[in-house]
């Protein structure tokens, strides 16, 4: 614990910012001090010691989508740092009733340290969303309604997850040993058949989005036409060429797979999807969805070899990737007809995909607490 509260302090987090929207709007150093404090606190825990760093105080989550692992990793981080949690429900709020954004953030604010915001089900409004409460909360804490500036975390938006991609990243660097054994490692980012559409974009375009910066061997994998973001895909190649790892993309699962370290195979509708899917939700337009819908499962019924199987697996290096997922799963056999893995493949990997949600708790925990204190290093020693 005190070789990490060392590492930390020789970090540069002056510019750490209130907010941990994207991961790549931060700086490595920023990104290592988040991985370290979740470390340090998830020690801390491991030995039974407390992790309060806060006196009083509100973590509001607003959920805009359903959520088990990160909804409860929220609120076991909040309560870990000695804050309590309110879950915003906006059908009982006055949100209804035509109260803006602005006017929101800062009724929830007055004695609230960290806001949580999920938004993922319109493209191109969860990432915009949380800009405007992030600057209605700053305008509120510079004309001085509010006593403090709440700290504001991205709980999955339309365009990255980055709690869940750093709690990947967390998983990697304790499975590998280190970030700089993450080198040359190759990933495959791939996506999956599930009996379900609408899934969203933001869990691969959150992996090649951040392990793209480590050097890595990054390998998308879809069929033709389940295309993510395309300026994420850009940045994700301008990032590897960066830092000496690469990206490239196939339509071919058996090539992401073969010779690689570390396997995700997991759903997502199609960019141009969830572009039309958020046309037709803003307009209500039932009809509409219903027929994009089918549409959708139709298209997804010509790749239902896109599973993650025995065979699959021997394709890897040594036969011996690690699996990941973000979960939950569809499990072939037990959570559905057919899907995205094996009931052997994933009994197989069940403690490691049990494993690495459990880094998110206390990721969060590291956001929360970088983006809301004053002073971070003096409450490290305060906490130390």
């Amino acid at each position: 614990m005190k070789e990490y509260l060392n590492k930390i302090k020789s970090l540069d987090l002056s510019n750490y910012g209130h907010d941990f929207l994207l991961t790549w709007d931060k700086t490595q150093a920023e990104l290592e001090a988040t991985l370290l404090m979740a470390e340090l606190l998830k020690e801390r825990h491991r030995q039974g010691k407390p992790n309060l760093v806060f006196d009083s105080g509100l973590a509001v989550s607003i959920f805009r989508d359903n959520s088990t692992r990160t909804r409860f990793s929220f609120a076991s981080a909040a309560n870990a740092l000695g804050l309590a949690v309110s879950d915003m429900d906006e059908e009982k709020s006055q949100v209804s009733h035509g109260e803006t954004v602005r006017e929101t953030a800062n009724m929830i604010s007055f004695m609230t340290r960290v806001i949580g915001i999920r938004d993922d089900m319109y493209l191109g409004e969860g990432h915009s969303y949380m800009k405007e409460v992030s600057s209605a909360v700053q305008a509120g804490f510079d004309e001085d309604v509010l006593h403090n500036r709440p700290g504001l975390i991205n709980l999955q938006c339309d365009i990255d997850h980055p709690t869940q991609s750093m709690s990947d990243l967390a998983m990697l660097r304790n499975y590998f040993g280190s970030l700089d054994n993450l080198k040359g490692k190759k990933i495959a980012m791939s996506w999956a058949y599930s009996p379900s559409y609408g899934k969203p974009l933001s869990v691969p375009q959150g992996i090649i989005g951040l392990l793209t910066r480590y050097g890595m061997d990054v390998t998308l994998a879809h069929p033709e036409g389940y295309n993510l973001i395309p300026e994420v895909v850009k940045l994700a190649d301008k990032q590897a060429h960066v830092s000496g790892g690469s990206f490239q993309t196939t339509n071919n699962m058996d090539e992401a797979f073969s010779g690689a370290d570390i396997v995700y195979p997991k759903s997502w509708a199609p960019f141009h999807v969830m572009e039309k899917r958020t046309t037709l939700l803003k307009e209500g337009d039932q009809v509409g969805l219903k027929d994009l819908e089918q549409s959708c499962l139709a298209n997804n019924a010509k790749f239902t070899d896109w599973e993650c199987t025995e065979d699959k697996m021997k394709l890897t290096k040594g036969g011996k990737a690690l699996y990941m997922h973000c979960l939950p799963a569809d499990i072939t056999g037990v959570s559905c007809e057919q899907g995205e893995v094996s009931a052997s493949v994933f009994d197989k990997y069940r403690r490691d995909t049990y494993l690495e949600a459990s880094y998110k708790p206390f990721i969060i925990a590291a956001m929360m607490f970088f983006t809301s204190q004053k002073d971070p290093l003096a409450a490290l020693d305060k906490l130390a």
